[in-house]
């Protein structure tokens, strides 16, 4: 069974930092994209950050660059995401999901952790 969990979600003042975890499980990732993907309330999920699990190639939204850090361990099948200087505006569930291409449609992700919460106070 092909399984993502995420981990390391809480609330942070801003400013601060969290990192996220997204261990994978049930089949090899080597050929995959793992994407952070966030949803606020009412609104829509979107990329935050991505990276081939082979090739590395980090792509990050304009909204967190210089601020997240995405990251993979592989020994641990495991992709992490550092997010430092915190804004209320980060506030949201975080997703990793896995897909063949970088795309940023969520629809195109094969497969989906059950989310974590982020909470940035001001």
């Amino acid at each position: 069974q092909v399984q993502l969990v995420e981990s390391g979600g809480g609330l942070v003042q801003g400013g601060g930092s969290l990192r996220l975890s997204c261990a994978a499980s049930g089949r090899t990732f080597n050929d995959y994209y793992i994407g952070w993907f966030r949803q606020a309330p009412g609104k829509e999920r979107n990329l935050v950050a991505a990276s081939h699990w082979d090739s590395g190639s980090p792509y990050y939204a304009d909204s967190v660059k210089g601020r997240f850090t995405i990251s993979r361990e592989s020994a641990k099948n495991t992709v992490y995401l550092q997010m430092n200087s915190l804004k209320p505006e980060d506030t949201a569930v975080y997703y990793c999901a896995a897909g063949r291409w970088l795309v940023r449609s969520p629809s195109e992700y094969d497969y989906w952790g059950q989310g974590t919460q982020v909470t940035v106070s001001s």
